[in-house]
């Protein structure tokens, strides 16, 4: 009993000291992967206040906080004994930029708006709707019509255009038009017009891929 009572004894020091003192307390929070974040902002979203024990933080919790960052698709939390969190930061990838008020907005692959800046990013295509955002009809029909592109397409592709959801085009470079209609077919509508790009005309219509006009 002696024995047991002692080990019971030891057990609930060691339970007190991580749970219930500042000894293993937060002293750091490591950012790793941010970028477009600053480690500062990151560790304003997670919200936990130094000293507090680190086998009682909320890690899923303190993970959820942070991806709440428009920049951040998602964020790991783990604890590095004896006071530090480590957080892992994955950022979005853009994959479209959209003009707005005299900047532009930077779209993910889900058509979440994630970062605003003055000129578009070398290497995104312009696209220009009314309302960008993930629950827009419009946003969603530009970013599959964007999925659907074969590599010569999006090598020529300076803007795509969203005037309504069966008005979809794309300008390639020397300001040609390629009218694309809705965004149904897309792969039939893709490979039509990129079997057309050799010919000299101005526009291209594949909004009927299997009746293709041009001029």
């Amino acid at each position: 009993w002696a024995v047991a009572a002692a080990v019971l004894a030891v057990a609930t020091l060691v339970a007190w000291t991580v749970l219930g003192t500042g000894l293993f307390g937060v002293r750091e929070v490591r950012v790793v992967g941010a970028e477009l974040v600053t480690p500062v902002e990151v560790r304003e979203a997670a919200g936990v206040p130094d000293g507090v024990p680190l086998a009682r933080v909320d890690l899923a919790a303190t993970g959820r906080r942070i991806g709440a960052l428009a920049p951040v698709e998602r964020a790991t939390v783990t604890r590095d004994w004896p006071g530090t969190l480590v957080v892992t930061v994955v950022e979005r990838t853009g994959v479209a930029a959209v003009p707005r008020d005299g900047q532009f907005v930077v779209l993910d692959a889900d058509g979440v708006v994630f970062r605003t800046v003055p000129r578009a990013p070398d290497g995104l295509p312009v696209v220009r709707l009314a309302t960008p955002g993930p629950d827009d009809p419009g946003t969603r029909a530009a970013l599959e019509v964007l999925a659907v592109l074969t590599p010569p397409l999006r090598a020529e592709l300076t803007e795509l255009t969203v005037q309504g959801l069966a008005r979809i085009s794309l300008t390639l470079r020397g300001d040609r038009t390629v009218v694309w209609g809705d965004a149904t077919r897309g792969a039939d509508k893709a490979r039509v017009a990129t079997a057309l790009l050799g010919r000299k005309a101005d526009t291209i219509d594949v909004s009927a891929p299997d009746v293709v006009t041009f001029k």
